[in-house]
């Protein structure tokens, strides 16, 4: 295999081109906006599944390869980019879920993380500005974070210095090139007007939430929809909270220069990314529930990312079971940093004929995640 068409350029479409152009494919890398702009920009980068023993086992195997290889890639990037993606290992401290505590233990104990319980002066000498109506967390100290939007930017650039990677921005997908149900490349058109075709072995489709709409002409497409979230991020002083901390969905990150990201909503089956002043009024005050102290600071920014949610909450990894060579690797909903990594080797393993990290089974476009074209994809709350 000499040359791949990758379409979309966020996390895992640019993880996936930087794995095979190592092994000497060429790769055009197309993206219809800019590199790492949407929902890969603007995610938290918690290296972990926010609540892991609610999903499926298939997602933990991912997380956990992810997790291991995740400081030696942002160390590569930082050292071949000159941006600090600045991975930290915070840790992640969980509130709030002692009815759930004995299936957390069990998914704790199968994975074997660490877990430590943390009760009264014991949690709040570990989070000092926690609301003390908390009386009982549990840490996991393993759980790291990287900072989105440095990160984004690490891999654009290694994009743009890579030998066998071919960027193209504000380049829109207009269809598939197919002779006799094989995938033969794309026909694109830039925002100049230009339009183009690209010729290739294998076609990839990254797209995100965007992924189900971009096969919306074919036989069968995969069950994405996109699923919006807003955050703010408060302008903090350093250590301020030294942790993630998580309750009711709800999740504090603290950045190294003293930011504390809060997130986030779930507002499902809308291609809109606009913020409003009652989340953001709802979000800061879920923020001073569970630390009181960020009453004093103000709310620096608010922004809202789409992410692509899969029916059942496991991303699509595989070839198209009826146009061969089209390949998906979609529906990370809100684990793409978490889950994209191993999901791209996964797939790098599948496309190269190697031997594959994981099972790829679980992962597969199945008929029961996959449904008519004239059908509407429709995530009523699933997570």
């Amino acid at each position: 295999m000499d040359k791949v068409c990758i379409i979309g350029a966020g996390i895992i479409g640019m993880l996936t081109a930087k794995l095979l152009a190592e092994q000497g494919v060429e790769v055009h890398l197309i993206e219809q906006g800019y590199a790492g702009k949407e929902s890969s920009w603007a995610g938290g980068g918690i290296i972990s599944p926010l609540y892991p023993w609610r999903y499926d086992d298939s997602i933990s195997v991912l997380a956990q390869w992810g997790q291991a290889q995740y400081p030696q890639l942002l160390a590569q990037l930082n050292e071949k980019t000159g941006i600090d993606p600045e991975y930290q290992q915070s840790g992640l401290l969980y509130l709030s879920i002692e009815e759930e505590l004995s299936k957390a233990q069990a998914w704790m104990n199968e994975f074997s993380y660490s877990f430590e319980a943390l009760y009264g002066e014991q949690l709040s000498k570990t989070e000092k500005e926690l609301n003390n109506q908390f009386q009982q967390g549990w840490l996991t100290k393993s759980i790291g974070q990287v900072r989105n939007p440095r990160l984004v930017k690490s891999m654009q650039k290694l994009m743009l210095i890579s030998e066998n990677i071919h960027l193209h921005e504000q380049t829109r997908v207009t269809e598939l090139i197919v002779e006799k149900q094989q995938v033969k490349g794309v026909k694109t058109e830039s925002t100049n007007g230009q339009s183009q075709s690209f010729y290739a072995d294998r076609v990839i489709v990254a797209g995100g939430a965007w992924t189900a709409k971009l096969l919306d002409n074919y036989q069968s497409v995969p069950r994405i929809a996109p699923v919006k979230g807003q955050m703010i991020v408060f302008k903090a002083p350093e250590n301020l909270i030294q942790h993630i901390v998580l309750s009711k969905g709800r999740y504090l990150i603290p950045r190294k220069d003293g930011r504390i990201v809060l997130g986030s909503t779930l507002e499902f089956n809308q291609f809109d990314k606009t913020i409003d002043d009652d989340t953001l009024e709802e979000l800061r005050l879920e923020a001073i529930r569970i630390v009181p102290e960020l009453a004093n600071y103000e709310v620096e920014k608010q922004w809202a990312g789409l992410r692509p949610g899969s029916i059942d909450g496991i991303p699509y990894v595989g070839e198209h079971p009826e146009l061969k060579h089209l390949y998906l690797n979609a529906g990370h909903f809100r684990n793409g940093i978490v889950i994209g990594y191993a999901s791209c080797e996964l797939l790098k393993n599948m496309l190269l004929e190697q031997e594959c990290i994981l099972d790829p089974r679980p992962y597969a476009l199945t008929a029961n995640r996959l449904l008519a074209s004239s059908e509407e994809v429709k995530l009523e709350g699933a997570y």
